[in-house]
């Protein structure tokens, strides 16, 4: 294997903010292999998808043990994102054997992913205070009549964002599950988001690894450097204040997102 150290620094960033804030890399690391490296938007997709199913996998078993997962949420999830994504990598398979160029749709709802990742983050509070005001009609409805059929549509949605742009896994997985189960515990959200996305990038993944669309040479770069910069960010993540991180993180996907758009 070649090191290459931009790589292995980049692997590093990512890591340390996605130690920091809890937001997941592929918000970070898909739009900065592409602009940065200037790799094509479905290897960027493709690599950083392996590179998530990876870099997470030691955080199931830490929540399982304490018991923070909800697996019935989690088949709900799957039921919906495993079928989507099969039908994504599917949508892409056709377009590569009819020879057609697919980046250009990768990157808009990679610019889509990032745009709502943004908003969910500056808006997630606001979200939270709604989704917990259970004497409106809409909310009572979604949360006594709908909520089933609507965690496994939010899945079939993950599914979609995550296959084509390896974006929604995490903060906009999150935010789902706070709105339509307000009463978690934030813990055990987290640990049912992890839970979903672990299995979901590692299909997506593999299937752009059949497609062609995995650098692995890249991947173990961004490897060797994102587990360091993992523990390190989470160790200063208690010093810096979430309401001073988030609204940075959030800013800066935004004009990343816009940025991929033109």
């Amino acid at each position: 294997m070649e090191f290459q150290l931009p790589y292995t620094v980049a692997g590093f960033f990512v890591g340390f903010i996605v130690g920091l804030t809890g937001v997941g890399g592929g918000s970070l690391m898909t739009p900065l292999l592409v602009l940065l490296f200037g790799f094509k938007p479905a290897v960027a997709v493709g690599t950083d998808l392996l590179y998530a199913a990876i870099t997470k996998s030691g955080g199931i078993v830490v929540h399982q043990r304490k018991g923070n997962i909800e697996w019935r949420i989690v088949r709900l999830l799957a039921s919906g994102s495993i079928p989507a994504s099969l039908l994504s990598l599917l949508l892409l398979r056709y377009l590569d054997a009819a020879g057609v160029n697919y980046d250009r749709m990768i990157t808009l709802v990679l610019a889509v992913a990032l745009i709502l990742t943004s908003l969910v983050l500056v808006f997630r509070k606001q979200m939270e205070t709604l989704s917990q005001k259970e004497n409106l009609d809409l909310i009572r409805t979604l949360h006594r009549r709908l909520r089933t059929p609507m965690t496994i549509t939010s899945g079939a949605f993950i599914g979609f964002f995550v296959t084509l742009s390896s974006v929604g896994a995490g903060a906009l997985g999150a935010a789902i599950l706070f709105f339509l189960y307000p009463r978690m515990r934030p813990i055990t959200i987290v640990g049912t988001d992890l839970a979903h996305a672990i299995p979901i990038t590692a299909i997506a993944g593999l299937g752009h690894a059949q497609l062609g669309t995995v650098d692995f040479v890249l991947l173990a770069n961004l490897l060797i450097g994102s587990l360091p910069g993992i523990y390190l960010g989470s160790h200063t993540g208690s010093r810096v204040p979430d309401h001073v991180m988030r609204p940075i993180l959030a800013g800066m996907l935004l004009l990343i997102g816009v940025r991929m758009v033109f």
